[in-house]
C-alpha cells in the first residue's frame, strides 16, 4: 500500500500562519468570497511567508508581481510552492497515490492531529505540575486558576475529536473489516473501551483542580495525577494508532472496495466527524503539517458539500 505520510516535523500551530514578517512579498488574490476554491487558496496562503491582499471578484486569480495565475487547485498550489518553497504544501503522492484507500488516508491524518494535541497537553500538564501553582508560566495564561480553565477547554476540544474519531471507526471502518473477516476489529474495539475511563478521569481531574486553592497540598497531588493520567493516555494512543496503521487499516485495501464504494465510505466517515468539521475544525487543523492539512481538505471536498467545506475554511480565513 502506498504511503504518503512521512514522519511529522512541524504542525500548523508551530508554523503559525499569522506570523507574517514585515516586508514580506505581497500576493493579491481575487475571487468569489464564498467559493470553495477561493477559500481553499486563501487558507493555503496562510502558511506562506507572504502578505495576502484579497479582493472579492467574479473570477479566481492569484497575482504575484507580473504573474497572474488561475486554474485548478493543483495548478495554484504548485505555483505557490514554486515561488515560496517553505513550507511546502504539495507532495506528488498527495495527488497521485491510487493504492491507499481514502478512508485509511483520512484516519491516518486524524491520528496525526490527535497525536500532536496529546503531546501538547502532556507537555502542558508536566509544566503545570512542575510549577505546582507556585509560579506563573506564560503571562498570557493569566493566574493559575485561569490557566487551568484554559487547559480544561483545550482538553474538552481534544476529547470531542478523539471520541468522534473512535465513533467513525466503530460505525464505519470496523464493520467493513468485520464483514470481510469476523473478529478483525476485536482488539481495536477493546482498546477504545479501555481508554474511555482514563479520558473521563482526566476530565474529572481538571474539574477538581479548578476548585482547589493553588496553595492547598492537594492541588500539587492533583496536578501530578493529571500529568500521570495524560501520559498514560498518550502512551496508549501511540500504541493503538501504530497498531492500527501497521496491522488493521492496511486490510482495507484487501476489502477491494470500488472507487464509488470508497468515496461513499469516506463520506460516511466524515459525516460522523460533525463537531471536528464545524466548531473544532481550526483546533483539528492546528495539529497537522501543511501538506496533511491540505490533503485532508482535498478529501473533504471530494466527499462533502462544497458549501460545507467553504464554511469550514471561512471560519479560519475570515
Amino acid at each position: 500500500m502506498g504511503n504518503c505520510f512521512g514522519a511529522p516535523k512541524k504542525s500548523t500551530a508551530e508554523i503559525a500562519p499569522s506570523d507574517v514578517l514585515k516586508g514580506s512579498p505581497v500576493v493579491r488574490l481575487y475571487g468569489p468570497p464564498a467559493d470553495t476554491l477561493t477559500c481553499y487558496i486563501r487558507f493555503a496562503l496562510l502558511y506562506k511567508p507572504v502578505s495576502v491582499h484579497f479582493t472579492p471578484s467574479q473570477t479566481l486569480v492569484l497575482q504575484f508581481g507580473s504573474d497572474a495565475i488561475s486554474g485548478t487547485r493543483e495548478t495554484l498550489i504548485q505555483y505557490m510552492d514554486l515561488k515560496f518553497p517553505d513550507p511546502p504544501l504539495m507532495r506528488r503522492c498527495i495527488w497521485s497515490d491510487k493504492t491507499t484507500p481514502l478512508v485509511v488516508a483520512a484516519a491516518t491524518v486524524q491520528h496525526r492531529s490527535v497525536t500532536w494535541h496529546l503531546e501538547r497537553m502532556v507537555r502542558w500538564a508536566e509544566d503545570l505540575s512542575s510549577r505546582g501553582g507556585r509560579g506563573r508560566g506564560d503571562p498570557a495564561m493569566g493566574s493559575p486558576r485561569m490557566e487551568v480553565r484554559k487547559f480544561g477547554r483545550s482538553y474538552s476540544q481534544l476529547l470531542e475529536v478523539m471520541l468522534e474519531h473512535a465513533q467513525m471507526e466503530e460505525k464505519v471502518v470496523f464493520p467493513i473489516l468485520e464483514r470481510a473477516d469476523r473478529g478483525l476489529s476485536k482488539t481495536a474495539n477493546e482498546e477504545h473501551a479501555r481508554d474511555l475511563p482514563i479520558m473521563n478521569g482526566i476530565k474529572e481531574d481538571i474539574k477538581s483542580i479548578g476548585v482547589l486553592d493553588s496553595g492547598n497540598p492537594a492541588y500539587q497531588e492533583a496536578l501530578s495525577n493529571l500529568s500521570s493520567r495524560l501520559k498514560t493516555l498518550q502512551d496508549n494512543y501511540k500504541e493503538h494508532f501504530e497498531e492500527e496503521e501497521r496491522e488493521l487499516l492496511p486490510l482495507m485495501e484487501a476489502a477491494e472496495l470500488s472507487k464509488e464504494q470508497q468515496e461513499k465510505v469516506l463520506e460516511q466517515c466524515l459525516d460522523v466527524m460533525q463537531g471536528t468539521h464545524s466548531h473544532l475544525f481550526q483546533f483539528f487543523i492546528e495539529g497537522l503539517l501543511p501538506q496533511d492539512a491540505l490533503y485532508y481538505l482535498d478529501m473533504a471536498i471530494r466527499s462533502s458539500s462544497k458549501e460545507q467545506v467553504a464554511s469550514m475554511l471561512r471560519m479560519i480565513v475570515e
